[in-house]
């Protein structure tokens, strides 16, 4: 039973859409394709067939997901090729910030969606990798119950 006061007002205001970053975010990251190829990127895959290869996205709908993921600042092209021309792929600084949610995702993966996970990842420290979600300020592990839904500063 949920008995968060903090995040119950959201269903209690009038039903309509609701502008949201979530959504937003999904708006240039929510296709399967796209997140792949950032996957792939992350992994050091900058050649255009090899993520087309390694995600198995067909090159018309790797091509577009690439465009609207430059045009978002996700992504950058670099010429590494004149003759002919041809471009890699790399993340930009926003592109590098999804990793601690290509991780998250990885994770909820592992746990809820496959019989049993096709690699591990382990961390430098020697350990496998669990990524746990803390507020930056206190250390404490982030809950739903602990959040409060707040108009933002400055308004």
């Amino acid at each position: 039973m949920e008995n968060n006061v903090g995040l119950s007002v959201m269903a209690d205001q009038p039903v309509k859409v609701r502008p949201c970053s979530l959504a937003a975010s999904l708006e240039i990251l929510g296709e399967r394709w796209s997140l792949l190829a950032i996957r792939e990127m992350g992994y050091g895959v900058h050649r255009f067939a090899q993520i087309a290869g390694f995600t198995g996205v067909s090159r018309d709908i790797l091509a577009d997901r690439l465009r609207k993921l430059e045009a978002a600042g996700v992504v950058e092209r670099r010429q590494y090729s004149e003759h002919p021309p041809r471009f890699e792929y790399h993340l930009t600084e926003a592109g590098r910030d999804l990793l601690p949610v290509l991780l998250a995702l990885r994770q909820w993966g592992d746990k809820w969606a496959v019989e049993r996970p096709a690699l591990v990842l382990r961390h430098d420290c020697g350990h496998r990798l669990e990524v746990d979600h803390v507020c930056h300020h206190c250390g404490r592990a982030v809950n739903r119950e602990d959040l409060e839904v707040m108009p933002p500063v400055g308004r």
